[in-house]
């Protein structure tokens, strides 16, 4: 039995092997990593095209089990699974011995908050609660009635244009400073998923929700938009619903997806249709952490 303790690696094979069954263990909590792995395993088709010598990995083992794992991607900003408290501080610590300053954290928000304090008790810095969001799983699947008109149908390739545009919305909706244009597309996180459209009797597009690949028997939807003109009819509630069904007839065990905690009409819309609220998570930003008092 090995040591028990933090194992680092910037090969994703070697993290794969050690980690991959953890965190299938848990598909719906550690739907982000499982995306982000997944991008790193299938963009430019191996490993070094997709950047995995730049992405940092770990996992923690203790009485011979992986019970912790996390990413740490080109940006800096660690993707961590959950940590109780006594094991974030020693993480915090085990980063700073070995000289590694991650620009940020993210993760459940028991666990990024218990790091970035143990980050300022370490390193005297002042970590900056940044991003949050509401995880919630599918419970029963309960589409909402009454329906309204029209069907659900892929995006095709002719409506790329469309599709970033409405991409581009979403993100100002967010507060995401992205640019989502035609070159600018492969690197965003937009890219790599399947969109739907919903659409009126006459074709018209009034709503859209993409999903991401089949990973660790998870599937997360993400982003779910509709143009401020058509909201209030029910097309954000029906293109969820179609694009969940197809999650589920592609085999998901878990469907999930992220909404602001403080969008009460979201989160309402979501619990009609059957999605159930996890855990809160949070991200923390730590580019400070290098300055002392």
């Amino acid at each position: 039995m090995r040591p028990d303790g933090w194992y680092l690696t910037e090969d994703l094979d070697d993290f794969l092997a050690r980690a991959w069954d953890f965190l299938c263990s848990r598909p719906a909590p550690h739907t982000t990593p499982l995306t982000a792995i997944e991008k790193l395993r299938t963009r430019g088709g191996d490993a070094a095209a997709a950047g995995a010598g730049a992405t940092g990995f770990g996992w923690l083992e203790e009485g011979g089990e992986v019970r912790a794992a996390f990413l740490r991607p080109p940006t800096g900003r660690l993707t961590l699974t959950a940590l109780s408290p006594g094991q974030a501080d020693r993480f915090a610590a085990h980063l700073v011995g070995l000289g590694l300053r991650p620009s940020g954290v993210l993760s459940d928000e028991g666990t990024a908050t218990a790091f970035a304090e143990a980050w300022r008790r370490h390193t005297g810095a002042a970590p900056v609660r940044g991003w949050g969001a509401r995880l919630h799983r599918l419970g029963t699947l309960t589409p909402p009635q009454p329906v309204p008109a029209g069907r659900g149908r892929p995006v095709g390739e002719r409506e790329h244009g469309h599709l970033m545009r409405w991409c581009r919305e979403f993100a100002a909706d967010v507060g995401e400073a992205v640019t989502v244009d035609a070159a600018s597309w492969p690197g965003t996180r937009f890219a790599e998923k399947r969109y739907t459209f919903w659409e009126t009797p006459d074709g018209t597009p009034v709503a859209m929700a993409g999903a991401n690949p089949l990973v660790g028997g998870q599937v997360r939807i993400d982003p779910v938009y509709t143009p401020a003109e058509q909201r209030g009819r029910g097309y954000a509630g029906a293109v969820t619903v179609e694009v969940t069904r197809a999650a589920l007839a592609a085999g998901a065990r878990e469907v999930v997806l992220f909404t602001d905690p403080a969008n009460r009409t979201s989160n309402a819309l979501y619990r009609r249709i059957g999605y159930v609220p996890l855990a809160d998570f949070c991200a923390y930003d730590l580019t400070r952490a290098d300055r002392r008092p």
